[in-house]
């Protein structure tokens, strides 16, 4: 397994609004057979040091691609 991103990593910084909604339409496709629903998951706009918040908790999207990489490594299509 991946070392889990922690929230602070710089890179994060990189990402844009339409392709953290791209990651979040991964996470619904992958999670779907494991009953992982997020329907009013979404990029709130909001940031943090210039990190975009997902709404689902105003989590960060470290969380949301650690979510995908264990979600990836389970080897079932999406």
């Amino acid at each position: 397994m991946n070392t889990p991103l922690e929230s602070q990593d710089p890179y994060l910084r990189t990402y844009t609004e339409p392709e953290v909604t791209a990651l979040l339409r991964e996470l619904h496709e992958r999670g779907r057979p494991f009953g992982i629903q997020w329907g009013s998951a979404a990029v709130n706009g909001s940031t943090i040091d210039g990190r975009l918040l997902v709404d689902f908790g105003d989590t960060s999207v470290a969380t949301l691609l650690n979510l995908l990489t264990l979600l990836r490594e389970t080897g079932r299509p999406a």
